[in-house]
Order: structure tokens, then sequence, then C-alpha cells
């Protein structure tokens, strides 16, 4: 922060008008505002009168606010943050393995007891950051749903589930 928001800071803070600094320092009302604005500077008498018409320190008044530089310095750590996340998440988009997830979790479909072992490897290695992300989870659940069905068809028939003879007694 500069010296001219510090003092009308502080100006602004006592609720004094510049009308009412330049009374006290006997000077005209636009020295306030030029030193307010920035376009001159309050020479070393009138610094001290300022101080002591605000109430603060003349290193108050000169030297910049140790919370906005912690805080600047906090958002800074925090903006260098999202960048590195930025860069993981453009880092991973360029090895999309989206498609490469959807093709094997379909083959999983036709190899039946192999999809039981395949769909939990693909849902773990599927990432937020692939395009088909969502399509990746659905296409692995259809393909435990499709081994579930052919394995218990598969024995079904084995263990004879499921079959009825009849017998035709007659003449």
């Amino acid at each position: 922060m500069a010296l001219g928001e510090r003092l009308k800071e502080s100006r602004v803070s006592k609720g004094y008008s510049q009308g009412d600094v330049a009374d006290f320092l006997h000077i005209s009302r636009q020295s306030i505002s030029k030193w307010e604005n920035g376009n001159s500077y309050p020479d070393l008498d009138n610094l001290v009168k300022l101080s002591t018409y605000y109430e603060v320190s003349i290193d108050e008044l000169l030297k910049e606010n140790q919370e906005f530089k912690k805080r600047i310095a906090e958002n800074e750590v925090k903006i260098e943050e999202n960048f590195q996340k930025l860069d993981f998440i453009r880092g991973n988009s360029e090895k999309d393995e989206g498609l490469m997830l959807l093709i094997l979790a379909f083959i999983g479909c036709l190899i039946a007891p192999i999809g039981f072992l395949v769909a939990p490897v693909l849902i773990k290695r599927n990432k937020k950051t692939n395009t088909l992300y969502k399509l990746v989870y659905l296409a692995c659940v259809c393909c435990l749903l499709v081994n579930s069905f052919v394995v218990y068809s598969a024995l079904g028939d084995y263990l004879g589930w499921g079959t009825t003879t009849v017998e035709y007694i007659g003449e």
C-alpha cells in the first residue's frame, strides 16, 4: 500500500475530512488531496503532525502493512498450488487412457471369467482427468453384470440347475 493510501485510510478511520486535516496543518485542502492521490508527498514536519493528528506512528504511515504482506504471501502460495494442480491435469490429459480403458472393459465382457479380474483393475486405474471417465465406470459395471450372468448360466448348466424332465406315461 502506498503512502497516499495509508494517509487516506488513517484520515477516514478517524472520521476527518480533507478540510479538517488541512485546517489542522494550516495548508490547502488540495495539498491533502495531492498527498492521498500520490501526486506529491508531505514534508517531514507535516508527516510528524499527521501522525499526531491521526494517532498513528510515523512508522505505520511510512512502512507497508505487514498483514497485507502476509496475505499476499499466502495468496502466492495458493496460486502456486493451483498452477501445480493445473499442470498435473494438463499433463494427464495428454496421456488420456479413457478410450483404452473402455475397450478393455468391453473385451472383459466378451471373455467371461476374465471380466471379473479386469473390471476392478480398470475402475482403480480410471481417473477424473480421462475424457470418458463416467463411461468407463458404466462399462465396468456392465462388464461385471454380463460376467455374472454368463458364469451363473454356465454353472447352472453344469450343475443342472433349473432343468426339469418330463416323463411320458402313456399307452
